[in-house]
C-alpha cells in the first residue's frame, strides 16, 4: 500500500477486485442480446420478411410478420435480461462483502471490490480471503496460519502458511503502515498446484517467497485469529476466478433440432414459392389469362422488367407462404421455459428441511436438456460425502476390534472378556494417537487451565486436521479409546501422565503414501510411528502380523472403509544422530531439495515393526448409493472428478457404489513420461476389448478407470484417441487430484467426442465452477464450500439425492413436453399454410389470400396457442412416482428420441395430410356449382376459405386433446374454450363497425348450412381417425417401455374400480403423494 521511490517500482494498471458471473451490461444488453436472438434461423427469416414486406407490393400487411416479431424478442428479451440480474444481484454480494485494509496508519472499512494490488488486508479467523494474498504476519509470533482450500480444491485438510522472518513481526497495523517493500512476481495463472515465483525485496534484503507465503482467493482462513497480507493479484486475475470459465450462451439439443427443422421448412417454402412463381408464369403463357379484360395491366406494368418482375412475384409468394415458419413457436417455447422452471423450486422433495433450502433455477433455456443426459460429472468432497467420518473397526497383532461403548473390544469377544493383547493395543493406540498433525481450536488452548474446567472435566474440542481420517481416529481418542495424543510441538495435551516430545515429522506425500512422527517418551527413548496405505507400509515391514493384518484390511475394504496400516521403529541413539543430521542436511538444500528429502524418509521409514490397521467410515450424503445405481440404470456414466488424493477418492469411490468390488480397475496414475503412459492405456485397452468379447451387453459393471490429473494431461497431449477408446468402454471414471480447468477439459472431451453425447456436471466448491459451465447442464449443490458453484450454475440443489427427482421426473417431462409442443407447431403451421398453397392452383396464381388477414395473424396468437402451451406446462404421461422407482424409462427418451429424423417426417407428412383433406373434402363439398344455403345462393370465396379454417382449428385442437394423458380443468377449459373463442370471434366479425368487412356475415352464412356442419364434423373425424388407428396398432404392436408402465399403471387402478383422480391413493407412501398433490 506504499510504493518504494528511486525507480524500483514502475506503477501499473492492475484489475481491480470484481468478480464477474453475469453475461450483460447495461450498455451492451441490447445488441448483444439482439445478436444472439437473431442467431436463431425463425427470427432472422421473420426480419428479412418484415423487411420484404416494407419494400415491395405484398399480399399481407407488414405487421403481420413484424408484430409477432417484436413480441418474441421483446418477451425472450426480458426473461434472459431477468436472469442475468439475478446473477448481477449474487455478484453485488460478493464485491460488496466488508473487508478491512491498512490505511493512514488504522485499519479501514471497505468493500472486497475497492481492494486494489498493493493494499494490506486484514483477515480474521473463519473469513475468507478476497484476493490472492502474499502472508505479511499472524497474531502468532511464528508468523504461521491454517487454512482450508475445501473451495477451491476440494480438500478439507488443513495447510499450514508461513510469513517470512522479516514481515512476520510486524504484527501492529501501525508497524505495517510503515512497511516499504516491492514484491516481484510473474503474471497469474490458472493452476492451482503450481505457485509462480514470487519475490520480496525490503531494504536490499531479497527474499523468495514460497506457495507457504501464498493465501489463495475462495480458501478460509481457520484456527487463527487473524492474519494480515499484502494483495497480489486481484478480481479476475486470482487463482480462483481464472479456474472460471468465460460465461457462454448454452444451447439445448431441442433448440439445435428446432433450427435444424426450421431449415427443412425453410426449404420446402422457397421450393414451394419457387414453383407457384414459374407456374404463374407458364400459366400466364397464354394471352387470354397474361392480361384478362377484368385485369388489365397499367403501361409501367408492361414496360417493366420480367426479371424484377419474376423477383417481386417470388417475393410475394414467399410472404403468402410465410407463415410455415411458426416464429410464435419461440415465444410459446420461452414461455414454457420460464414458467415451467418454477415447478422445480416449487417441488417439495427437492427441498431440504434440514437447511431450509429448495431448488434454485439460474437459467430456464436448458430444461428439456435435464431429460437428456448421458454423462454425468460429479465432484467428490461435499457432493457425494458429508466430508465426516466416524472410527468403526481396527486389527491389532492380527486381531480385529470394533468400538463399543467408547472401549475397544476383541470381535467375537464379550466387552468384559480379559485380554491378553494389552501391551500391542496401548502399542498400537499410542501411534494412532501421536502419528498426527491435529490442531486444536486455538481460542480452547488460549487460557490458563486449558481445555480443562476448574472441576477437571473437559470442554469439548475443536479440531483441525489434515485429513479427515485423522480427525477421526482422535475423536475417538477423545470418546476414551486412546490415551494419549499429541497436538503441537509446543504444546501437549495428556490423557494420563505421559508426555511425548514431538521431535520431527515426515509429512505426508502423494509418492511415499504415508506420513510418520518421531517422538521422544518420557523414558527418553526415541521412537518412529508411520502410518500410510497398505501398498506402503506392509513391504516396509519385517515384523508383526502381515499377512492376518492385509487380510483384515481387504475385510475392511470390502465394508467400505477408509484403510490405513500402522507402524513403528525404535531408534538407538547413535540412529536417531545420523536421522537428524540428514534431515537437517536435506531441509536445508539450496538444490534438489525435493529428491533430497524423499531419499532420507526412504532411509528412516524402512525395518517396521508392524502394529495393526485402522477403519475409518467416510460418511456417504444420504442416498447416494441408490442414486448412482439408479443413474446407471437410466444409461447415464457416472464420472467422478476431484482434486483429492488417488486412496481417498478411491475409497469413496467403492463405498458410494461408483466402483464395484468385482469390477476390473484399471490405473493411469503417477505416469511422467508419455511412453509409460501410453503403454499403460493399450494395457488396459486390450483387457477391455478381451473380456467384451467374453461377455455379454447385459452383464454388470465389468472395468473402472483411475487417473490422475497428471497422466491425464499427458494421456491428452499424445493419446486422446486412445484414452478416449478406453474410457468408453468404462462403466465407471474415477480422475482424482484434478485442477478445476482440468475438470472443465475432461468435461469437453467428451462433449466434442463424435458422439457429441449431452453432459451434466455437478460440484458444490468454486474448484467445480469452469466444468459446471463447461457441461451442457451445471448444477450447484447448495453445501459448506460457498456459494460460487450455486451463482455459476443452471440449477441448484441442496443434496445429490435430488439429481434422481430432478433428471428422472423433471427431465422427463421437460422433455416430453416440450418435444411434442415443437413439432405440434410444425404440425399445425403446414395445416395451415399448405391449403393457401394448394388454393393457387385455383386462382391463377394470382396471390390471393384463402384466409381473411385477420385469421391470418390471429391463428398462431390466439386460436390453437393456449392448448399446446397447457400441455407443455402440465403434461405427465406417466406418473411421478412411476418415473422415479424405474429408472430405466429414461432410455426411452434420451438421444433426442422423440425429435428425430422419423417422428418430424411423421408429424410433417401427417400435417401435409390433414391440409389435404382440409382442402379438398371441402372443395368437394362445395365442388363449382353446388348450392347450400336454402336460397339457393352458392358460396362465395371466403365462405369457402372460412371453412377450411373452421375445420382446421377444430382438428388441430382435437389433435392437441388426443396427445394430453393428463386432463386438468385448465386443460379442458383452454382446449374446449379455444373452439368456443373461435366461434364466438368469427361471429362477431358480422358486427359493422369492424374494419374487415370482407367477412361480414360470412360465418353467420356458413353455419346456417347443415350440409357445412355435416362437412365440418366428417372432415374432423376423416383427419383424426387415422391417427387413432396408427396409435392404437404401435401401442400393441411396438409398445415402449413407458406405455407399458402406463398400461401397468392404469390397469392397476381399473382393477380396483378407482378413479383417475384416486390413483394417487395406490401408490407406495414415499413422499410422491405429497409431490404429486402440491407440486404438480
Amino acid at each position: 500500500n506504499r510504493f518504494p521511490q528511486h525507480g524500483h517500482y514502475v506503477p501499473q494498471k492492475f484489475a481491480d477486485n470484481r468478480i464477474i458471473s453475469s453475461k450483460y451490461t447495461v450498455w451492451n444488453f441490447v445488441p448483444k442480446n439482439l445478436f444472439e436472438q437473431f442467431r436463431r434461423v425463425a427470427n432472422f427469416y421473420f426480419l428479412i420478411i418484415f423487411l420484404v414486406q416494407l419494400m415491395i407490393d405484398t399480399p399481407t400487411s407488414p405487421i403481420t410478420s413484424g408484430l409477432p416479431l417484436f413480441f418474441v424478442i421483446t418477451v425472450t428479451a426480458i426473461k434472459q435480461g431477468y436472469e442475468d440480474w439475478l446473477r448481477h444481484k449474487a455478484d453485488n454480494e460478493v464485491n460488496g462483502a466488508p473487508v478491512y485494509v491498512v490505511r493512514s496508519g488504522g485499519l479501514v472499512k471497505t468493500r472486497s471490490k475497492n481492494i486494489r494490488v498493493g493494499d494490506i488486508v486484514r483477515v480474521a479467523k473463519d473469513e475468507t480471503f478476497p484476493v490472492d494474498l502474499v502472508l505479511l504476519s499472524s497474531d502468532r509470533v511464528d508468523g504461521s496460519c491454517h487454512v482450508t482450500t475445501a473451495s477451491l480444491d476440494g480438500e478439507t485438510n488443513l495447510k499450514t502458511h508461513v510469513a517470512v522472518p522479516e514481515t512476520a513481526v510486524l504484527q501492529s497495523v501501525a508497524n505495517l503502515d510503515k512497511l516499504v517493500a516491492v514484491i516481484e512476481c510473474q503474471q497469474p495463472e490458472a493452476d492451482l498446484y503450481r505457485t509462480a515465483d514470487v519475490y520480496m525485496l525490503r531494504l536490499f534484503l531479497f527474499r523468495p517467497l514460497g506457495p507457504e507465503s501464498l493465501l489463495l482467493r475462495g480458501a478460509r482462513l481457520k484456527n487463527t485469529k487473524e492474519i494480515f497480507g499484502v494483495a497480489v493479484y486481484t478480481g479476475m486475475e486470482t487463482k480462483m476466478a481464472l479456474n472460471y470459465k468465460s460465461k457462454s450462451q448454452k444451447r439445448s439439443a431441442v433448440e439445435k433440432s428446432m433450427n435444424s427443422f426450421l431449415i427443412i421448412y425453410l426449404i420446402i417454402l422457397l421450393f414451394e414459392a419457387i414453383l407457384s412463381t414459374i407456374l404463374k408464369y407458364a400459366w400466364q403463357a397464354e394471352e387470354k389469362w397474361d392480361e384478362p379484360w377484368y385485369n388489365e395491366k397499367t403501361e409501367h406494368e408492361r414496360n417493366s422488367s420480367k426479371i424484377l418482375r419474376f423477383i417481386s412475384d417470388f417475393l410475394a409468394f414467399l410472404v403468402l407462404y410465410n407463415f410455415i415458419i411458426p416464429i410464435s413457436l419461440y415465444v410459446t417455447v420461452e414461455m414454457q421455459k420460464f414458467l415451467g422452471s418454477f415447478f422445480i423450486g416449487w417441488d417439495l422433495d427437492l427441498y431440504h428441511e434440514e437447511t431450509n433450502q429448495r431448488a434454485q433455477v439460474n437459467t430456464s433455456d436448458l430444461n428439456e436438456e435435464l431429460g437428456q443426459v448421458e454423462y454425468v460429472f460429479t465432484d467428490k468432497t461435499g457432493t457425494l460425502t458429508e466430508n465426516e467420518m466416524q472410527f468403526r473397526e481396527c486389527s491389532i497383532n492380527g486381531i480385529k476390534y470394533q468400538e463399543v461403548n467408547g472401549k475397544l473390544t476383541p470381535e467375537g469377544f464379550p466387552e468384559d472378556s480379559p485380554d491378553g493383547n494389552r501391551h500391542e493395543e496401548e502399542l498400537f493406540l499410542k501411534a494412532v494417537c501421536l502419528c498426527h498433525t491435529v490442531q486444536i481450536n486455538a481460542d480452547q488452548t488460549d487460557g490458563a487451565d486449558g481445555p480443562w474446567h476448574a472441576n477437571g472435566i473437559t470442554a469439548p474440542l475443536e479440531y483441525y486436521a489434515s485429513s479427515p481420517d485423522e480427525k477421526a481416529l482422535v475423536e475417538a481418542a477423545s470418546r476414551g479409546i486412546c490415551f494419549y495424543f499429541l497436538i503441537l510441538k509446543d504444546r501437549t495435551i495428556v490423557k494420563i501422565n505421559a508426555v511425548y516430545k514431538l521431535l520431527h515429522v515426515l509429512e505426508f506425500d502423494p509418492n511415499r503414501r504415508r506420513m510418520s512422527v518421531i517422538v521422544e517418551s518420557p523414558s527418553g527413548e526415541k521412537l518412529l510411528f508411520t502410518k500410510g496405505a497398505e501398498s506402503s507400509i506392509l513391504p516396509r515391514s519385517k515384523s508383526g502380523e502381515i499377512d492376518k493384518t492385509r487380510i483384515h484390511v481387504d475385510e475392511f475394504a470390502l465394508k467400505g472403509l477408509r484403510t490405513l496400516c500402522v507402524a513403528y521403529r525404535r531408534f538407538t541413539p547413535e540412529e536417531y544422530q545420523e536421522i537428524g543430521k540428514r534431515l537437517h542436511e536435506a531441509r536445508t538444500a539450496l538444490q534438489q531439495r525435493e529428491e533430497r528429502l524423499a531419499d532420507v524418509f526412504n532411509f528412516i521409514e524402512r525395518d517396521l515393526e508392524l502394529l495393526g490397521a485402522t477403519g475409518v467410515e467416510d460418511k456417504l450424503q444420504e442416498k447416494v448409493q441408490e442414486t448412482i445405481e439408479a443413474l446407471r440404470l437410466a444409461g447415464i456414466k457416472v464420472w467422478v472428478l476431484t482434486g483429492d488424493k488417488h486412496e481417498t477418492a478411491v475409497s469413496v469411490s467403492l463405498s458410494c457404489g461408483h466402483f464395484h468390488r468385482t469390477m476390473n480397475i484399471l490405473e493411469l496414475v503417477q505416469h511422467k513420461s508419455d511412453s509409460t503412459c501410453a503403454e499403460q492405456l493399450s494395457t488396459g485397452t486390450k483387457s477391455i476389448f478381451l473380456s467384451l468379447n467374453r461377455i455379454k451387453e447385459d452383464h454388470v459393471i465389468q472395468h473402472g478407470l483411475v487417473v490422475d490429473g497428471t497422466s491425464l494431461s499427458l494421456a491428452l497431449r499424445e493419446h486422446e484417441k486412445l484414452f478416449m477408446e478406453v474410457c468408453k468402454n468404462c462403466s465407471a471414471v474415477l480422475c482424482c487430484r484434478m485442477a478445476p480447468l482440468q475438470k472443465a477439459k475432461v468435461v469437453r472431451l467428451l462433449k466434442t467426442s463424435p458422439e457429441k453425447p449431452i453432459t451434466l456436471a455437478i460440484g458444490d466448491g468454486a474448484n467445480d465452477v469452469s466444468m459446471i459451465q463447461e457441461a451442457h447442464v451445471g448444477i450447484g449443490i447448495m453445501g459448506k464450500e460457498g456459494r460460487q458453484a450455486v451463482r455459476n450454475s443452471d440449477y441448484a440443489i441442496a443434496r445429490f439425492k435430488f439429481l434422481s427427482k430432478l433428471l428422472f421426473v423433471h427431465g422427463h417431462f421437460y422433455y416430453i413436453r416440450i418435444a411434442t409442443l415443437v413439432q405440434y407447431f410444425f404440425y399445425k403451421n403446414v395445416c395451415f399454410i399448405t391449403p393457401q398453397f394448394l388454393y393457387q392452383f385455383f386462382c391463377l396464381f394470382s396471390q390471393q389470400t384463402l384466409y381473411d388477414s385477420v385469421y391470418l395473424t390471429l391463428y398462431n396468437i390466439c386460436f390453437t396457442s393456449l392448448p399446446v402451451l397447457i400441455y407443455s406446462l402440465f403434461e405427465q404421461h406417466v406418473h411421478p412416482h412411476v418415473l422415479q422407482s424405474k429408472p430405466v424409462l429414461y432410455r426411452d427418451i434420451s438421444k433426442n428420441a422423440h425429435l428425430g429424423f422419423k417422428p418430424f417426417l411423421y408429424w410433417t407428412i401427417l400435417g401435409f395430410f390433414h391440409a389435404f383433406v382440409f382442402f379438398y373434402g371441402s372443395y368437394l363439398l362445395m365442388g363449382e356449382d353446388t348450392s347450400l344455403l336454402g336460397n339457393g345462393q352458392m358460396f362465395g370465396n371466403w365462405t369457402f376459405g372460412t371453412l377450411v379454417f373452421t375445420v382446421m382449428v377444430i382438428t388441430v385442437t382435437m389433435k392437441m386433446a388426443l396427445e394430453t394423458h393428463f386432463w386438468t380443468w385448465i386443460n379442458h377449459f383452454v382446449t374446449w374454450g379455444s373452439i368456443v373463442f373461435y366461434f364466438i370471434f368469427s361471429l362477431s366479425m358480422k358486427l359493422p363497425f369492424l374494419h374487415t368487412q370482407d367477412m361480414y356475415f360470412v360465418f353467420v352464412q356458413l353455419l346456417s348450412s347443415g350440409s357445412a356442419w355435416f362437412a365440418i364434423i366428417l372432415i374432423v373425424v376423416a383427419c383424426l381417425f387415422i391417427d387413432v388407428v396408427k396409435k392404437v396398432l404401435y401401442r400393441h404392436l411396438q409398445p415402449t417401455s413407458t406405455e407399458k408402465a402406463q398400461v401397468m399403471l392404469f390397469s392397476q387402478i381399473y382393477r380396483q374400480g378407482l378413479c383417475c383422480d384416486d390413483r394417487i391413493s395406490l401408490l407406495p407412501d414415499t413422499g410422491c403423494q405429497k409431490s404429486f398433490t402440491s407440486f404438480w
